[in-house]
């Protein structure tokens, strides 16, 4: 019987440790990959367009993204004055832990139709994890090394299931005919979550349209200079 006790007890604490580290490795060690992989990417784009000759905003162009690669560069004044991540190409979990994804059917930047975008809500430097925050009229902020892209939310974020994909649409038409936004073509953003924090049973949406655009060499938008009324709150 003692030999049992005894057993029971280490095994117990060896499953203990496991969570443990299991809960260390979510938590803490998943973040500090996602912060050296998103600073990598962000510092790989920036080289990458410092060799590259800064000129007025060309016409989007019609060649795809190419898979895994970095397109620009996303900053949201109303989720903290430091927070800026990479997006890349795809949304597949090896380019999640690296940043934000583009979903790789919908638009171009700053083209017509929907540039939509997926996020992580928690785990890989949880960059989507105030995503509730979001209100109609904050800035979402993209640049491409050209050219400065500023969209405006349309209205807080729209809790639905994973199977309504028309959110990403061209147009988006979400299976709420009530919760849709915009009624005809347009030159749109869409971010998406997970929900609950912790879960993926649900997703969290906020849709937006391009408000502004300007040249680089012209320096930064006004949207990135100001904070949101009550930021951080």
């Amino acid at each position: 019987m003692r030999l049992v006790v005894r057993t029971f007890s280490e095994l117990c604490l060896t499953f203990g440790t496991l969570i443990v580290l299991f809960v260390v490795y979510v938590l803490y060690w998943t973040g500090v990959q996602a912060g050296s992989a998103s600073a990598g990417q962000i510092d790989t784009l920036q080289r990458e367009w410092t060799n590259t000759p800064v000129t007025a905003a060309p016409a989007p162009r019609a060649l795809p993204y190419a898979p895994g690669r970095g397109i620009a560069v996303m900053y949201v004044p109303r989720l903290g004055e430091d927070w800026k991540w990479p997006v890349l190409e795809g949304t597949g979990a090896h380019v999640l832990k690296k940043g934000l994804g583009h979903y790789t059917a919908t638009a171009r930047l700053g083209g017509t139709g929907n540039f939509a975008v997926a996020g992580h809500r928690r785990t890989y430097g949880d960059p989507f994890k105030d995503f509730p925050r979001l209100r109609a009229g904050d800035a979402v902020i993209l640049t491409d090394g050209t050219t400065w892209f500023t969209y405006r939310i349309a209205r807080a974020p729209y809790r639905t299931v994973p199977t309504d994909v028309g959110v990403v649409d061209p147009v988006p038409r979400p299976l709420r005919k009530n919760a849709a936004v915009f009624d005809g073509p347009g030159r749109y953003l869409t971010l998406t979550t997970c929900d609950p924090e912790w879960g993926s049973s649900h997703r969290l949406v906020v849709w937006a349209h391009l408000d502004a655009t300007l040249p680089v060499a012209d320096g930064r938008p006004q949207a990135l200079e100001s904070r949101p009324q009550a930021w951080g709150s």
